[in-house]
Parts: C-alpha cells; sequence; structure tokens
C-alpha cells in the first residue's frame, strides 16, 4: 500500500495561528478508534523551528515524537495523546520522506564475515498489515483466556499509555523489578469477568496463569493495523539479513 499525500491550501488549523502547507496523511487505523473517527489528518512540514526540537539533547527520545506530532498536526479534534502506535508511525514516515527523502540508511554486520556494511532501502512505500480481529462498537476487542476461562475486553494502547510505560522503569528503584507485564495488561484489560473495576482487575492480573497472560498479549497484538517494517537484504557475503525501520528521535537525527 502506498501512502498518498494531498496538497491543500492552510487557513486555520489546532493551535496554528498562521498560514502553513500542509498534506492530508492517510491513517492506518482509518479513524476506527478515535472519536471524531477521522480516516486521514492535516499534517504541516518539518520548519527550522523543528530543528531545535530534533538536535535537542535534553529531550528523551519520545519526547522529541510527542512534541514534532502536537506541532505538526493541524487538528483541533484530534487529541496526540490518544494516537495509536501505527497512525504515529505513518505520520513520522510522511514527516522525514517530506523533510529529508524517502532513502533510509542500515549499517549493518555481515553475520558471516562480521564485517560493517551499509544497505538503503525506500520509505516511499509502506504495506500494511491488517488486523486479525475487528473491534466492537465501542473499539475493545474481547477473548476467553485458554487456562483461567476469563472474559475479557481490551483496548489497543495509545500514545499517553506508551509513554507511562516507557518511563515506568524510571520509578523504580535500581535493581527492583518493574512490572512492565502486568502494567501493561492494566492499561489494556478494560474489563474481566463483566467487571470495570480498576482495582479488582488489577488485583487478578499478577495472578494469572503465564499461559493466560502470554494469550492475551499476543491476541492484542494482532487486532492493530501494523505497518510493515520489516525488510531483507542481502549482505557482501550473500547471507541474508532482516532489518527493522525504527523510530523515536533517531529516525531523524541521522541527518544532523
Amino acid at each position: 500500500m502506498v501512502f498518498f499525500y494531498y496538497m491543500e491550501n492552510t487557513t486555520h488549523y489546532g493551535q496554528i495561528d498562521f498560514n502553513l502547507p500542509h498534506d492530508v496523511v492517510p491513517l492506518p487505523s482509518q479513524g476506527k478508534f478515535y472519536k471524531n473517527k477521522k480516516q486521514s489528518i492535516k499534517v504541516g512540514y518539518l520548519t527550522a523551528q523543528d530543528e531545535n526540537i530534533l538536535l535537542s539533547t535534553t529531550i528523551r527520545s519520545q519526547g522529541v515524537v510527542k512534541t514534532l506530532l502536537k506541532n505538526k498536526i493541524y487538528e483541533p479534534d484530534m487529541n496526540v495523546e490518544e494516537l495509536l502506535e501505527c497512525d504515529i508511525q505513518a505520520i513520522l514516515i510522511f514527516l522525514r520522506n517530506t523533510s529529508f527523502g524517502t532513502e533510509y540508511v542500515f549499517s549493518l554486520k555481515d553475520p558471516k564475515t562480521g564485517m560493517e556494511f551499509q544497505r538503503t532501502i525506500e520509505l516511499e512505500e509502506l504495506n500494511i498489515n491488517p488486523p486479525k480481529y475487528q473491534p466492537n462498537n465501542e473499539g475493545l476487542f474481547e477473548f476467553t483466556t485458554p487456562r483461567g476461562g476469563h472474559k475479557v475486553l481490551m483496548r489497543l494502547l495509545s500514545m499517553a499509555d506508551l509513554d507511562l510505560l516507557d518511563k515506568l522503569s524510571d520509578s523504580y528503584p535500581e535493581g527492583m523489578t518493574v512490572p512492565i507485564v502486568t502494567k501493561r495488561l492494566e492499561l489494556q484489560i478494560v474489563e474481566m469477568d463483566g467487571t470495570r473495576d480498576k482495582e479488582k482487575i488489577s488485583q487478578i492480573i499478577p495472578q494469572l496463569p503465564i499461559v493466560d497472560s502470554k494469550f492475551l498479549r499476543s491476541e492484542i497484538q494482532l487486532c492493530e493495523p501494523k505497518l510493515d517494517l520489516k525488510r531483507i537484504v542481502t549482505a557482501p557475503s550473500g547471507e541474508k539479513v532482516e532489518v527493522n525501520i525504527g523510530f523515536g528521535a533517531e529516525f531523524f537525527r541521522p541527518f544532523f
């Protein structure tokens, strides 16, 4: 699937009080999980002002991404914190492609010789892997765990959720186990066995058998449309190497 960007004349959008050029970016989620149900949104181009953000050494990677999205999304009814990962990725690819071009250079190591080499791929065209399941009218997904038989309603994680998980380890002393698995499930599970009481659900989750925990985590992964970010390249020795496109501030910083 190709991402097409449609040029428009800009008037007044969101936080922007002056005319700036923008394109319309289609969302892989098709807006199914947002209140406004928008299937595409207006996104501005990166400017010299944005270079200050990209070059900042005091803002962590997630902070750079969030700041860029808040500055570049020209939709007054679109909450950046609620964006899904697949839509964030589509917007970041648009910003990178329109500012720096579609080439993405990987520095890799030949698995046979151990020698470093570089390969370039094009980000102009990315396929979307469709979700395995469709949500209900609340945007939730229903599962029954294989071991405990718990009936569970789950939601996809937003940018705010991912940011919380990213910072979770910072709130725990060094050497203490960070409950990343259970916290993720607490964010994803909306209802369990008919109750939506978050306190009750948070008490049940740590006691779930591992088979049930792994089942829920793997199944919810199949519910969000995913950009195909994997590529197979050939090393100088002829060996095949799988690479993954990564995001965050590093997605832009190689140009600086």
